[in-house]
């Protein structure tokens, strides 16, 4: 039975139906009792994950077919959440890349499936949703075996097999045009190309690849024994990624059956499993033999490209809202984030209450952000830096691929706006209706600029970019074309005062909400900021004018969500954010103290 276990890793872009395919394997194995809620979906299983409909944390099932245990693991697709996917990688012998049949390979398949490759990984290729109109499965197959051969890819590699079908509809073929009753075909695929999970025998190494997290029993570590048995009770040694040892002990041992865990007397190598019980490590060590420990390589995460300022609420609503708003809070919340996210760093700063978050991305860090927001903390964020390195006596900044699939008309105004943040064409050709640009652009580029291509593209555009390498600077980048409209004082607004102002921007409050000094109230028409009141009503008098009372038309707030709003804010405002509301202020918020303070963010 021990040879009998397959570990495959589900990667694939955003949105090409990973989880919806895990989804369609957990039913057709038969997971679930016939009574049983199960929804659409699970694996997604946090809010934040269900809302946008991403995956953000990787996570582990298994199922059996042809009584042959097989771990799945679906892995996110955004390029941002790279460190879950890297260290996932480890625990499989095979991938499943899934590539939709309209848009093909997409700049985050390429940047997983370099990582699989690297590893040797078997790959399986299945090309999915061939049910959507205007698909090319074909083509997209050509392109995925280009994909391969760019990326170095060996013989065995590139020898890979093709299933084609619909996750949603769930059947899969190994012919698009004949459609199936069920997704045997891929199981069957899987058993046949899929290399068994090795089984070393010696001494106990496991590496942990992952985290879990119990109320109960507290932090569960995560991985696949590379070589002998891990029993429970077994006392270990924790190999440290910078070669320290703890002596442990292990109290319980689960492995991965259906959904959930099931506890077990012992794990033989080749199959993952879940430890409790031993204190104080991190990803990437090594649970090793108790008297001759050998450490396994340690892994390597890709360094953060951006950082953050995380500070404080400080504004005049402070504590309204929120039930954690110290800083002591927000430094434990920090803290403990960086021991399962792995490629987040965090740096203090001269200021006892701000930290310095470096993260992979904007996504990556709006999502923490977005975390502590629903757990009930109050904090401050400032605008989003990349991280700039000297290399070679040359300042050098992250630069980024970044495409963008757009409808023809309107592929002039995108290069036009990548072009004026020092974005190079690269490529530009048609796909299907559609004009398919490639650029290389500073990652400080991106940040503003997909608001501003989505208004460009009447919302059509379909953008995606992924970190390339570090190269010289390039130069100065215009920031936001306008100023803000900023409030003069604190209290509620009033429909009056908005009415009024309306030829000065556009606002983002709506009449009734209760404002303070400093804050940022709407987008100015201008390249300056102006400072407005928004709280004082009309002088009512005896005397009244029919008609002119009444008609006061004001057009409706624009909303920001917050990543639209870590894209908007310039280097002297903050965005407040509370369980409740996303706020856009100035740093400093009397008037008086901005003008005293201006020249601070001159150079920014």
């Amino acid at each position: 039975m021990q040879n009998q276990i397959r570990n495959i890793a589900i990667i694939a872009h955003v949105d090409h139906g990973k989880t919806t395919l895990v989804d369609k394997i957990l039913h057709s194995c038969a997971i679930f009792r016939d009574n049983q809620e199960t929804g659409e979906l699970i694996l997604d299983n946090n809010d934040l994950e269900r809302e946008r409909g991403i995956t953000i944390v990787s996570k582990n099932v298994s199922v059996r077919y042809k009584d042959i245990k097989i771990n799945i693991i679906d892995t996110p697709g955004h390029a941002d959440f790279g460190g879950e996917v890297e260290r996932v990688l480890k625990m499989a012998d095979g991938v499943l890349l899934l590539c939709d049949a309209f848009e093909g390979a997409m700049p985050q398949t390429r940047f997983v499936t370099q990582k699989a490759l690297a590893l040797g990984l078997k790959p399986i290729v299945v090309v999915n949703k061939v049910d959507k109109e205007n698909c090319r499965p074909e083509e997209v197959y050509e392109q995925i075996f280009e994909l391969f051969f760019n990326l170095d890819a060996t013989e065995d590699q590139l020898d890979f097999p093709v299933i084609y079908g619909s996750s949603k509809q769930g059947w899969m073929s190994t012919d698009y045009k004949q459609k199936t009753e069920d997704i045997f075909p891929l199981m069957d695929a899987i058993l046949a190309n899929i290399p068994p999970a090795p089984i070393s025998e010696g001494t106990l190494q496991m590496q942990i690849t992952s985290l879990d997290y119990s109320s109960f029993v507290g932090r569960i570590a995560v991985g696949r024994v590379a070589r002998g048995t891990i029993k429970e009770n077994q006392p270990v040694s924790l190999v440290k990624r910078d070669g320290t040892i703890q002596k442990s002990r292990i109290k319980e041992l689960y492995t991965f059956e259906g959904l959930g865990k099931v506890k077990v007397q012992q794990v033989s190598s080749g199959d993952i499993c879940a430890v409790v019980g031993i204190e104080g490590f991190d990803i990437g060590d090594t649970i090793a033999d108790f008297d001759k420990p050998e450490q396994l390589e340690v892994i390597h995460i890709d360094e953060p490209t951006m950082n953050m300022l995380f500070t404080i609420n400080t504004s005049p609503f402070f504590g309204k809202e929120g039930k954690f708003v110290t800083s002591r809070h927000l430094r434990d919340r920090l803290y403990k984030e960086m021991e399962k996210n792995l490629a987040l760093k965090i740096v203090e700063t001269e200021s006892p209450d701000s930290y310095l978050v470096y993260g992979r991305g904007i996504l990556h860090l709006s999502v923490l952000i977005e975390t502590m927001r629903r757990e009930g903390y109050e904090l401050q964020v400032g605008q989003p830096q990349v991280i700039v390195k000297e290399i070679d006596g040359a300042k050098c900044e992250p630069i980024e691929v970044l495409t963008v699939d757009v409808p023809g008309d309107v592929a002039g105004k995108v290069i036009e706006l990548v072009t004026q943040r020092k974005g190079d064409l690269l490529v530009m050709e048609p796909k299907g209706d559609l004009q398919h640009l490639e650029f290389e652009i500073p990652a400080r580029g991106i940040i503003g600029l997909r608001n501003n291509v989505l208004t460009a593209t009447g919302g059509e555009a379909i953008m995606a970019h992924r970190f390339k390498a570090y190269e010289p600077w390039k130069g100065q980048i215009p920031g936001r074309a306008n100023g803000v409209l900023v409030s003069m004082d604190t209290g509620k607004t009033t429909a009056f005062a908005i009415d009024k102002l309306q030829d000065r921007g556009r606002f983002h409050i709506e009449p009734g909400v209760d404002i303070y000094e400093g804050q940022i109230l709407g987008e100015h028409i201008r390249d300056n900021d102006l400072v407005i009141n928004l709280t004082k009503g009309k002088q009512l008098t005896n005397m009244r004018a029919s008609g002119s009372d009444t008609n006061v038309r004001i057009a409706p707030a624009i909303k920001f969500s917050l990543e639209e709003s870590m894209e908007y804010i310039q280097a002297d405002e903050y965005i407040e954010v509370t369980p409740q509301s996303i706020r856009m202020r100035k740093i400093f918020l009397n008037e008086g103290e901005r003008k005293i303070n201006a020249k601070k963010f001159v150079n920014q």
